[in-house]
């Protein structure tokens, strides 16, 4: 049977002819300088034996307390193909003197043989929803053909891991970067080699360590400095140290896009209206054309937000069309604006899940947030926020305010810093700043649940969790949600 003549002259490009596995064991080996005990493939790699799935390759990292190479047996048991070890071991693997500059030299070999635009996210708040954003645009315009990092995989492991994973046929790579020393995003961004690196915001996040925002600000712009010749350093306009992280790009001799409601931004927002569905109605200003689209994300931030997703899509090579489908479609992550509908006395209550992180700029947002979404009684369940150092008394009490702001009836103020808001609600006459707040302060999440529980939700409520990941109130979020469901 002969093939119809469109058929056969469909053009082949060179990443058709790359092999549909992630890895074989020959690649793996040329790319670390190991040897390959056996010829295999993997279709994924893996550092966490308990989430190891079949086909992955197994890296056994050590680290200071524990040695991946402890968990081979688990690792097996639950599906690993094969093995990246430092000694010999009874299954298909590959042996190298050290396990960590092997993920790292196949990380580096991951990013060389991939043709892909890579782009690096960071900043104080919103870089996991921003780099999933800008990986949803992408991947639906590429039709399957772009990649990211999961999860929060940012730190100086889940980087090269992430790079490790993606395709050789990938077209887009987007890889989150976080920190809390200076020199931290340097390493990382060293690996990514990124051709476009978003910083979405600066706030005092890690100010404990770093000492000043303009320390953090420096220690984000580092992001800049193994971009890819001819890149782009897209950055907030509307940041009080903008011109601080312009400097740092122009230095380098980057092209500097920004965005932000300010009247100089490139991507300039023009208008924004509340949408039905509690998301936005965003029309922006790109230069040479004006883009209408929907963000189904509630909450200013996320207009901010989106329009730093549109110019790193943009100077991506990526379609501004797709972006705005996928900007419309997103839904909460875990963590991370999920929003769950609780069935309670009376009928259901919202509750949103912004339980994985928190610094002071965050919590203001989603308190405003909170104060925008229709309700009959407002909760909210505030965590402590950690590596504010000497300024967290001060940062934890000023949150008074938006609560306050937000019309927020009843608080619930768990962790030991949370004390210095529990003494600013506490002020004046009547035992609370504003009339009709009331509030508890717990010591932990068990704690927190109780008082939750025996405050009451009611048809109608909306609850706000939010708090820093160590604090544990992801606890309290599968407490109400694993009961409802």
């Amino acid at each position: 049977m002969s093939l119809h003549p469109a058929l056969r002259q469909w053009p082949v490009l060179p990443r058709d002819r790359t092999g549909t596995a992630l890895w074989t064991s020959a690649e793996i080996a040329a790319a670390t300088g190991g040897r390959a005990s056996a010829d295999f493939q993997v279709s994924g790699v893996e550092m966490d034996s308990r989430d190891v799935r079949g086909g992955d390759l197994f890296v056994a990292l050590k680290g200071e307390t524990t040695d991946g190479h402890r968990f081979i047996d688990k690792a097996i048991a639950l599906g690993a193909r094969a093995l990246l070890v430092d000694r010999p071991v009874d299954f298909p693997h590959v042996l190298v003197p050290d396990t960590t500059l092997a993920l790292h030299a196949l990380a580096h070999a991951a990013r060389d043989r991939a043709q892909a635009i890579r782009i690096g996210v960071t900043g104080s708040v919103g870089k996991t929803g921003v780099k999933e954003a800008i990986f949803a645009a992408l991947d639906r315009g590429s039709r399957g053909a772009a990649h990211r990092s999961v999860r929060s995989y940012n730190n100086h492991v889940g980087v090269p891991l992430s790079l490790a994973r993606m395709p050789a046929r990938s077209k887009f790579g987007v890889f989150e970067m976080g920190m809390n020393h200076a020199g931290e995003i340097r390493a990382l961004t060293a690996h990514v080699r990124p051709h476009v690196a978003l910083i979405t915001t600066i706030a005092p996040a890690h100010i404990e360590n770093l000492g000043s925002m303009e320390a953090i600000a420096d220690a984000k712009a580092e992001i800049f400095e193994s971009l890819m010749p001819g890149g782009t350093a897209v950055i907030p306009a509307d940041s009080p140290w903008c011109q601080q992280l312009r400097a740092a790009g122009e230095r380098l001799g980057h092209k500097i896009v920004t965005f932000g409601r300010s009247a100089d931004a490139d991507v300039r927002l023009l208008d924004s209206i509340v949408a039905a569905n509690g998301g936005s109605l965003v029309t922006a200003d790109l230069g040479d054309t004006r883009l209408c689209f929907s963000v189904a994300e509630p909450g200013e931030h996320w207009v901010g937000n989106a329009l730093g997703v549109m110019a790193a899509v943009r100077a991506a090579g990526g379609d501004l069309g797709a972006a705005g489908l996928a900007l419309a479609e997103m839904g909460g992550l875990k963590g991370r604006g999920a929003r769950h509908q609780l069935r309670v006395p009376g009928g259901k209550a919202l509750l949103i899940d912004e339980s994985y992180n928190a610094n002071p700029a965050s919590m203001r947002a989603t308190l405003r947030q909170l104060g925008q979404t229709p309700a009959t009684r407002r909760i909210a369940v505030l965590g402590s926020m950690k590596e504010l150092g000497d300024f967290a008394d001060g940062f934890h009490a000023q949150l008074a305010e938006p609560l306050a702001e937000a019309g927020v009836t009843h608080a619930v103020l768990v962790g030991e810093e949370m004390r210095a808001l529990a003494r600013a609600l506490g002020k004046g006459e009547g035992g609370a700043l504003a009339a009709g707040l009331t509030f508890a302060h717990c010591d932990n999440p068990a704690e927190a649940i109780a008082a939750l529980e025996e405050f009451g939700l009611t048809g109608g409520d909306a609850v706000l969790v939010k708090g820093s990941n160590s604090v544990g109130l992801g606890r309290l979020v599968n407490h109400f949600t694993s009961r409802d469901g």
